[in-house]
């Protein structure tokens, strides 16, 4: 198959075609049997989503007001038109937009640098803990001239990637040492391990969220208020580091006893055999878990709402409350369910190109 440039766009799309015939083949028609499967489910797909197809790009409304909408049969993409900014911002003051944009172009770019295992080293830690503390600024401001942000007028998609980014970077090096702990052969530290694992993942994400924004504020010292978010961000991290624990220690449980025993033979003390032995080979294994966890993580950040917290599903819901655009909340849902799916699709794929990668020896 011919796959050089030409000028000639027929030309150029003919080996796509071929391509896309050739899949269809192998994977949908390969037999009369795979034939026949493969056209019913194609129907009943067809079915099932001409509909939402004509709904949603057809028949659906891009130009009007909300009385032009209920009108139509379509969905009203009017509305996301007008609410796009709230749902994802939220209140933040609409002249200082131009900072959580800039935050999230940054958080964003320096994800897609990171992808490259060849970049993991020191250098792109410091690099990360600069964002970190820009962004912080940006949002927060009061400093230099910047004008003070209260952490009650932030929302929306950044509210969502704080909470689930920095529960992510907290949860797993505390996850790792719990599993250390639990694997480990001191009696007491290890009954401490086993008894938080077991007590923080016995209750419901919505209890510690409670606890920690009615709770949390009782045991602190006369004089010293946590703002709600870091409240959440603490029951948060407290959460996934259970979670993230058990993914460890299935990876710890799946090396092969031999490079244990081999990093003992060679008088390695104990975290020099997990630093250098042990934690590399485990870490590899349970990608697949981490991902998984780290995607439930992120989607679990919604829960937020319960304690008034406006992350990106508690914006969604108060645009609904506009009088002017009562009864369009299958277009705003849909919405966030779409900015939601994207940020967790491509954490599946990047966990899918680290499996390859690992499983290569590294190479990218």
């Amino acid at each position: 198959m011919n796959l050089k440039y030409t000028k000639n766009p027929e030309k150029r799309s003919l080996p796509l075609m071929q391509g896309l015939a050739v899949w269809m083949k192998k994977n949908l028609f390969s037999t009369p049997l795979n034939s026949a499967i493969s056209l019913v489910l194609l129907g009943l797909l067809f079915k099932a989503l001409g509909p939402l197809f004509y709904w949603l790009v057809v028949n659906s409304t891009w130009e009007g007001t909300a009385q032009t909408c209920r009108h139509n049969d379509g969905a009203c993409l009017v509305f996301i038109k007008e609410k796009f900014v709230f749902i994802l911002f939220g209140f933040y003051p609409r002249e200082l937009l131009w900072r959580p944009v800039v935050a999230i172009s940054l958080f964003i770019g320096l994800c897609l640098y990171s992808r490259d295992v060849k970049r993991w080293n020191k250098l792109l830690l410091w690099r990360w803990l600069k964002l970190i503390l820009l962004c912080a600024f940006l949002l927060k401001g009061g400093l230099f001239g910047f004008e003070a942000v209260s952490m009650d007028r932030w929302g929306g998609l950044p509210l969502t990637l704080i909470l689930a980014f920095i529960g992510l970077i907290f949860s797993y090096p505390i996850g790792i040492l719990l599993a250390l702990a639990r694997t480990g052969s001191l009696p007491l530290i290890k009954a401490l391990s086993v008894s938080y694992i077991e007590l923080i993942r016995g209750v419901p994400m919505i209890s510690l969220l409670f606890m920690a924004s009615v709770m949390f504020p009782l045991f602190m010292p006369d004089g010293i208020v946590l703002p709600k978010l870091l409240r959440a961000q603490i029951a948060i991290i407290m959460f996934m580091s259970a979670y993230m624990a058990e993914v460890v220690r299935g990876g710890l449980a799946a090396v092969d006893k031999g490079q244990y025993e081999a990093a003992d033979a060679l008088g390695l003390m104990y975290w020099q055999k997990m630093l250098k032995v042990i934690l590399p080979q485990a870490l590899k294994i349970v990608i697949p878990p981490t991902v998984n966890t780290a995607i439930g993580m992120f989607k679990d950040t919604s829960l937020v709402v319960i304690i008034a917290l406006s992350d990106l599903l508690m914006t969604t819901k108060t645009s609904l409350k506009d009088p002017k655009w009562l009864g369009f909340s299958v277009e705003a849902y849909l919405f966030a369910a779409l900015i939601y799916f994207i940020f967790c699709f491509s954490m599946s794929r990047y966990s899918k190109r680290l499996e390859q990668v690992f499983s290569y020896g590294g190479r990218s």
